[in-house]
C-alpha cells in the first residue's frame, strides 16, 4: 500500500442551494386540501388539524401540513378547567409559538405595524422538507365572502433581512410567486390594518394576521370566550375555497473536493504478494522491472493516525505506469 500526503491546495470547499417541491408526488402545488375526522375528534384535535393532499383514508394519504389557531386571551376554546380563566388550547398554542418564534413571553407579535393577540399557523410538516422553504416562490390563495387574496413573501423587494429565534422573518403580502402586488403602496399591505401575517422558511411556518385577511376578504376568527370555535375551520374552508398553496423547499449542501494526484513516477509498483518472489523479494516478471504497470481501482483517505476515514472507488480500474499520471476528484458531501 503507498501513501502520498495531501497539501492544502489539494482540498477545496463548495456550497451549492439544491431545490425542490414541496408536497408529496414532487409537486409543487396543492389544489385540494383533506382533514381527518378521526384526528379532529381525538385530542390532538382541540390543538390542530392535519391536512392531507387526499382523503385521509387512502393508502397514498400523507400529511402535508398542520393549521391552527393561537390566542393570547384564550379565546374561540373552551376552557381546560372553569376555575382557571383564560386557560385553554387556544392560549396554549399562542404561548408555545411565542416561545418557539420570540423567545420571550412578553413579547407580541407585529405584523407591519399592527400588533396582534391572536394569529392562524400553517405548519409544513418537517417530512416535506430538508432545511428550509424556499423564499419568493410561495403563493398562497385564500377566499372568502369578500374576493379572493393571493399571498406571497416580500423578500424580493426587502432591503434587509429580519431576523428572531426561528430564524429568518419575512412579511406576509398580497402577490404571487415572490412578486409583490404593491396596490397604491409599496408595501403590498395596508398600513392601517398591518401586513397578512409572518412568513418563517427556517422553521417551514406561516402566520396569517386574522384580522389583515378579514378586512380584505371577510374571513375573521370567532373569538367568543369559552368556546370551541373551532377557528381553524375557518382557515380550512379559506383554503379549499383558494384552492391553491404553492411552496418550495431549499437545501444548502456543501461539498468537500479532495484532488488526488498520481504523478508519473509514482504508484507504478504493486505490492500485491503476487508481484514479487516471496523468497528473494524480487520482480517476479522481468517486464515489470523497467516499465512496470498497475490498475488503481480503490483509493482510501487516512488520518495522522494512519485511521482508514473515507474510501472512494473509481468507474473503471486506471492503467499507470511511468508515462502517465492521474488526477482523480473526490467529493465528499455533508
Amino acid at each position: 500500500m503507498s501513501f502520498n500526503r495531501l497539501a492544502p491546495e489539494d482540498f477545496i470547499v463548495s456550497s451549492d442551494s439544491v431545490t425542490a417541491p414541496l408536497w408529496s408526488e414532487e409537486s409543487p402545488t396543492l389544489t385540494a386540501f383533506y382533514s381527518s375526522s378521526v384526528q379532529e375528534a381525538g385530542s390532538s384535535g382541540d390543538f390542530y388539524l392535519n391536512i392531507y393532499q387526499t382523503a385521509s383514508t387512502g393508502t397514498s394519504a400523507e400529511v402535508q401540513f398542520a393549521i391552527a389557531y393561537g390566542d393570547l386571551l384564550g379565546s374561540g376554546s373552551s376552557l381546560y378547567n372553569t376555575a382557571v380563566p383564560g386557560a385553554s388550547p387556544t392560549r396554549t398554542t399562542y404561548g408555545q409559538y411565542r416561545t418557539l418564534i420570540l423567545g420571550d413571553e412578553n413579547a407580541n407579535f407585529i405584523f407591519g405595524e399592527i400588533s396582534s393577540s391572536n394569529f392562524w399557523v400553517i405548519s409544513v410538516d418537517r417530512n416535506r422538507y430538508k432545511e428550509s422553504l424556499l423564499p419568493g416562490t410561495m403563493t398562497l390563495t385564500l377566499s372568502g365572502s369578500g374576493g379572493i387574496l393571493n399571498l406571497t413573501d416580500n423578500s424580493t423587494i426587502s432591503s434587509t433581512v429580519t431576523f428572531n429565534e426561528a430564524g429568518r422573518v419575512f412579511q406576509l403580502v398580497s402577490g404571487s410567486a415572490g412578486t409583490v402586488f404593491t396596490g397604491s403602496n409599496s408595501r403590498g399591505y395596508s398600513p392601517s390594518s398591518g401586513s397578512y401575517g409572518w412568513f418563517l422558511p427556517d422553521i417551514g411556518t406561516l402566520l396569517l394576521h386574522p384580522a389583515a385577511i378579514s378586512s380584505s376578504i371577510r374571513v375573521d376568527a370567532s373569538r367568543s370566550n369559552n368556546s370551541d370555535g373551532l377557528n381553524y375551520r375557518i382557515l380550512f374552508n379559506a383554503l379549499n375555497l383558494g384552492a391553491r398553496y404553492t411552496a418550495n423547499s431549499q437545501e444548502t449542501i456543501s461539498s468537500d473536493y479532495i484532488f488526488i494526484r498520481a504523478r508519473n513516477a509514482e504508484f507504478n509498483y504493486s505490492e500485491n504478494p503476487s508481484f514479487i518472489s516471496g523468497s528473494t523479494g524480487e520482480v517476479i516478471y522481468n517486464s515489470f522491472i523497467n516499465n512496470p504497470q498497475t490498475f488503481p481501482t480503490t483509493i482510501g483517505l487516512y488520518n495522522d493516525n494512519n485511521e482508514l476515514l473515507a474510501v472512494a472507488k473509481v468507474s473503471r480500474p486506471l492503467l499507470k505506469d511511468f508515462t502517465k499520471e492521474a488526477l482523480v476528484r473526490v467529493k465528499l458531501d455533508f
